[in-house]
């Protein structure tokens, strides 16, 4: 029973989201002739461990600033219900800062093999960036959801950090247009974030989580997510259309059904805990981008 409830609290449909970049970096990779398998293996460790982390530090500080409760439209969180105590939580917490560290180091050895030390050393500010982002979104003095920044970190770290982390530590290069798919798993992470501050905008304004959905406004917020999964689909294409060389490299273009769905979702509702589904098929649809964007671009 407690394993089941520690699951639950892991928010596993977030899972999906969290392993698209990595998913995406390999794939480039892989098409660029630098594929390593215990770097895509570690990777996608590393970054479960990272999400995990982020959503029971998540579960913890929201329920500590009184964000959960009652009103709250989502999902009941752990902490909120009582079935896993504040210090449980805590410590569980701590379980992943550590397991994320051990994991992403093995990766940063594996993956820096035969370059400058310098240059692990900058993956190691990186690991240990991404672990403090997970921790402070909702934890301590000034976490950073709470003034509206979390767009921004899930933009940096499922997007451009993801997808050309993960390429360099497969190939040890850099290109400049990686950065195209790189922001389209920006955007589609964003976007499920915007998603899911769009539901929990009542309570969060009446609790004083400042998100940038409660800043700019619902209405705002709802052409907000527009530009988010647009610039998705134009910037993997753009990426394409460089690196041109089958008609099979357009199979992503399938995903725009469910994401202009969802976008449709979002510009007629007026009842947020009825967006709560679409966060998962958001979710779905970002990994599904991606595992055809990199099947396009291989085969």
């Amino acid at each position: 029973m407690k394993l089941k409830l520690w699951i639950q609290a892991f928010r596993l449909r977030t899972l999906p989201l969290s392993l698209s970049s990595i998913a995406l970096g390999c794939f480039i990779a892989f098409y660029d002739g630098a594929f390593n398998w215990k770097v895509c293996v570690l990777a996608s460790l590393t970054t479960l461990f990272l999400q995990i982390l982020s959503n029971l530090a998540n579960d913890y500080g929201d329920s500590k600033y009184g964000v959960d409760n009652i009103q709250r439209k989502g999902p009941e969180r752990a902490v909120q219900s009582g079935v896993i105590t504040p210090i449980k939580m805590k410590r569980v917490v701590i379980l992943f800062m550590v397991l994320s560290l051990v994991s992403g180091l093995w990766l940063i050895y594996e993956g820096t093999k035969g370059i400058p030390m310098t240059t692990g050393l900058i993956f190691v500010a990186l690991g240990l960036g991404a672990i403090v982002a997970a921790v402070k979104y909702t934890i301590g003095k000034h976490p950073y959801g709470y003034s509206g920044f979390g767009d921004l970190f899930v933009f940096l770290f499922f997007g451009l950090t993801g997808v050309i982390g993960t390429y360099y530590l497969n190939t040890h290069i850099l290109k400049w247009e990686l950065l195209l798919p790189a922001s389209a798993m920006g955007f589609l992470s964003a976007g499920v974030l915007n998603l899911n501050n769009m539901r929990d905008r009542e309570n969060d304004q009446i609790s004083g989580k400042h998100t940038l959905v409660v800043k700019m406004g619902i209405e705002k917020a709802k052409w907000y997510h527009l530009f988010l999964l647009l610039s998705s689909i134009i910037t993997g294409l753009t990426y394409m259309l460089i690196n041109y060389h089958s008609p099979f490299q357009m199979l992503f273009l399938l995903t725009i059904p469910m994401l202009w769905i969802n976008v449709a979702v979002v510009f007629k509702n007026t009842i947020p805990e009825e967006l709560d589904p679409y966060l998962k098929k958001l979710a779905i649809a970002s990994l599904l981008f991606s595992l055809s964007f990199g099947i396009g671009l291989v085969i």
